[in-house]
């Protein structure tokens, strides 16, 4: 079984938020694989499925992202799941161009109030992660008001190829396949710069 854990904040005025991308992943994920992300356990919102022949849990914590980990620790624990192998965390990443993808197997924080929770409450910064680029802020922004702001119409079109490569990459990462998404979705960057 495996857990797929997209971040975000839970109120309305985050809806499309940058900093919400994991749950806008989440519910692409869920609309693909007809899963409905509505019954609350573990202080996330959750849906049970089958993706790529796995069985899958598509949570979105309700802890605000700073939080996260405090749900995901719940999650893994009564599910019984190891971290390592069956948890796969989308979110958001200023470092990256908008709609631009990096995957990888483990790591630190880089910086993100999220995984940091994350890591701190599970005891352990080796869990694969999606990280979908929402472009660096700009000079004399606020960082807090950057990630909660909405994106413009031009970067909600890059958004969206993004959210559906981040969908294909899940699918690869869940098939046992993170080598290939890795050299799929991060090389794609590369060639971009």
């Amino acid at each position: 079984m495996f857990i797929i854990a997209g971040l975000g904040n839970p109120d309305k005025q985050y809806e499309r938020t940058r900093h919400n991308v994991g749950f806008d992943v989440l519910d692409r994920l869920a609309d693909r694989y007809d899963i409905s992300v509505d019954v609350r356990k573990h202080r996330a919102f959750i849906g049970k499925g089958i993706i790529e022949g796995e069985k899958v849990i598509l949570a979105k914590p309700q802890t605000y992202m700073n939080l996260s980990g405090e749900s995901i620790k719940s999650l893994v624990d009564y599910y019984k799941i190891d971290a390592e192998h069956e948890l796969l965390v989308i979110y958001d990443d200023i470092n990256l161009g908008v709609g631009q993808l990096r995957i990888r197997e483990k790591g630190s924080a880089g910086g993100h109030n999220g995984i940091k929770n994350i890591i701190a409450c599970l005891g352990t910064q080796v869990f694969p992660r999606i990280r979908v680029g929402v472009g660096e802020k700009p000079p004399g922004y606020d960082l807090a008001d950057y990630v909660l702001g909405h994106f413009t119409r031009a970067e909600r079109e890059q958004m969206d190829e993004g959210y559906d490569n981040a969908v294909q990459a899940a699918g690869l990462i869940l098939s046992g396949r993170i080598g290939d998404a890795m050299n799929e979705y991060n090389r794609k960057k590369k060639e971009q710069v």
